[in-house]
């Protein structure tokens, strides 16, 4: 294990984790700058027992993971038999399937089938998030798609893994929702926003307007296990992108 609580979330450096060789060098470029935990996300085809490997001899640690809704629809078990052995707790859907979208009644049929799920990972000792974008803010009524979803579904059950930058796109404060999310959020992810040609750019943490301070401090009373930089789209190389971000939230305090 880690003292540290900063993590690499490797959909950043999608392009560079296609084939298990590819995997075992992005891990080396991830420790280099620093990180010792990553999030496991968007692999090509890979060995799970060959991942394991790669993260010992990286001395890294597998904090949460993206899974794809089928598989955790359809193959639940073999998603937990590699959580667990990859000594890895947390498990998450990257986004909202297409086929709940559809509005508030959607995003109820989702709750009932997410319960569910985090209710058979929670037997096998490990967590469920769900990571939001920005169109669970749109509006339904006197309320929002987002907020249908994390009073609707079971705490106990269905964890947040909110991204700051989407919560922020949204139109809504990352902080806030964060403190609403108090022990129930065992991962934030970080990523900044800046403007570029009037227009909203993902960027470094640190580098943009977002407001870090009130986040981070947020993020300590809400209990945050791990605090996962994901770059989705970058101006430079998406490793340096990583090595910022890590230099950035060295500095405001985090280890």
């Amino acid at each position: 294990m880690t003292d540290s609580v900063l993590a690499a979330q490797l959909y950043t450096v999608r392009e560079f984790t296609k084939t298990p060789q590819a995997i075992a060098e992005t891990f080396r470029k991830v420790r280099d700058i620093g990180y010792e935990a990553v999030q496991i996300s968007a692999f090509g085809p890979v060995d799970p027992q060959d991942v394991k490997r790669m993260l010992d001899d990286n001395g890294l640690v597998c904090c949460i993971t993206h899974i794809g809704y089928d598989r955790l629809k359809d193959d639940l078990p073999a998603v937990i038999e590699e959580h667990k052995l990859w000594n890895c707790k947390h498990v998450a859907v990257g986004s909202m399937p297409k086929q709940f979208r559809d509005g508030v009644e959607g995003i109820r049929r989702f709750v009932a089938e997410a319960n569910e799920i985090g209710r058979q990972l929670a037997d096998a000792g490990l967590t469920f998030s769900y990571h939001n974008h920005s169109f669970e803010f749109a509006r339904a009524g006197d309320t929002t798609m987002m907020d249908v979803l994390f009073s609707e579904s079971d705490p106990r059950y269905v964890k947040a893994e909110l991204d700051t930058y989407w919560v922020q796109h949204g139109g809504a404060d990352p902080a806030a929702w964060v403190r609403r999310m108090k022990d129930r959020m065992p991962v934030v992810h970080l990523k900044d926003m800046t403007i570029q040609d009037n227009t909203q750019v993902m960027a470094e943490v640190g580098e943009g307007n977002m407001n870090w301070p009130a986040i981070l401090d947020a993020c300590k009373e809400a209990n945050v296990e791990w605090y996962a930089v994901e770059q989705d789209i970058c101006q430079r190389d998406p490793f340096e992108s990583l090595a910022i971000s890590y230099r950035n939230l060295k500095a405001m305090g985090l280890q």
